[in-house]
């Protein structure tokens, strides 16, 4: 554990899509049904790394095989507070990845801003 978190914070796509399974389930706090496949996860994690603005991770906790980091970002003017929520398979590739914001004004901004740069892609 640990590999996702310093890939994410040292910008590092590459190391980022290394430590991801292939078959990894990303579940958005944007949407209902989850992203399947490391394909789909990479082209939203690119998105939201350019989307996100002063992205830092300010806790973690790690239990077994599950990791919370707690981050803070921001959108444009808006604030935002999340939970990256990721389970590990026994190589330590991430699985499972479960995303949380906050507040409900800082979700809409990260979904609207979302949408657009998808839709350019």
């Amino acid at each position: 554990m640990g590999a996702f978190r310093g890939a994410v914070e040292t910008h590092d796509m590459a190391a980022v899509e290394a430590v991801l399974h292939p078959d990894v389930v990303f579940r958005s706090p944007a949407v209902h049904k989850p992203y399947e496949g490391l394909q789909a996860t990479m082209l939203l994690l690119r998105t939201v790394f350019e989307v996100f603005e002063d992205f830092r991770y300010v806790g973690q906790i790690v239990e077994g095989d599950e990791e919370m980091l707690r981050f803070a970002a921001r959108i444009g003017d808006r604030a935002v507070d999340g939970i990256d929520v990721l389970r590990y398979d026994d190589a330590g590739r991430v699985v499972e990845l479960t995303v949380f914001v906050r507040p409900f004004s800082g979700l809409t901004a990260l979904k609207d801003a979302m949408a657009a740069r998808l839709a350019q892609k």
